[in-house]
């Protein structure tokens, strides 16, 4: 096989032909991975994602330390909703005339307990976190003609759940406006 002769008429080494070759690979990759990690697509959907994130953390605190304290006051819990059990079978260092004083003191005894409390604040966060989304949902209709939110309804013949706008059934293609029970 003759040599190769390189741009400046010079015969070409092969260890730079190989060296060039993994260059070529090696920046292919990257620029790949760049068009695909700054797509419109993936920005969106990592940014959404952080957003989600804080504003859960945001309404998390606000149950766990503006909302609850109240309600352990008012209702009569003497402590923390969050520190409610119940202890189903005591550990083998219980107290027989005080019990546990808080969750992790008969979680730590290996108490079986059910953290009822630990529970509601849980659904009590969700439920938080349910309702602000929706109201930030609507907030967002309110100022852009993009819907997030979408109302439906029961298709009147297949009983199937569709957008309350369309005139025909995307499952049973049946008209809407009742132009079967006319004919």
């Amino acid at each position: 096989m003759p040599p190769r002769l390189g741009p400046n008429g010079y015969e070409e080494d092969e260890d730079d032909d190989l060296l060039e070759q993994g260059r070529r690979r090696a920046r292919r990759v990257i620029d790949g991975f760049f068009d695909f990690a700054f797509q419109g697509n993936v920005l969106e959907i990592a940014f959404g994602l952080i957003l989600a994130s804080m504003f859960t953390a945001v309404v998390t605190s606000l149950v766990s330390d503006i909302l609850l304290p109240p309600l352990s006051v008012l209702l009569p819990l003497n402590r923390n909703l969050e520190e409610k059990f119940a202890v189903l079978q005591p550990g083998p260092n219980r107290n027989a005339t005080a019990g546990y004083n808080t969750l992790k003191q008969a979680q730590d005894d290996g108490a079986v307990v059910m953290a009822y409390g630990y529970f509601l604040n849980r659904l009590l966060n969700f439920t938080g976190v349910g309702f602000s989304l929706y109201g930030l949902a609507s907030l967002y209709q309110c100022f852009s003609k993009d819907p997030i939110i979408k109302h439906m309804v029961k298709c009147r013949y297949c009983r199937k759940r569709i957008s309350d706008k369309c005139q025909r059934c995307t499952n049973c293609t049946s008209w809407q406006d009742g132009r079967e029970d006319r004919g």
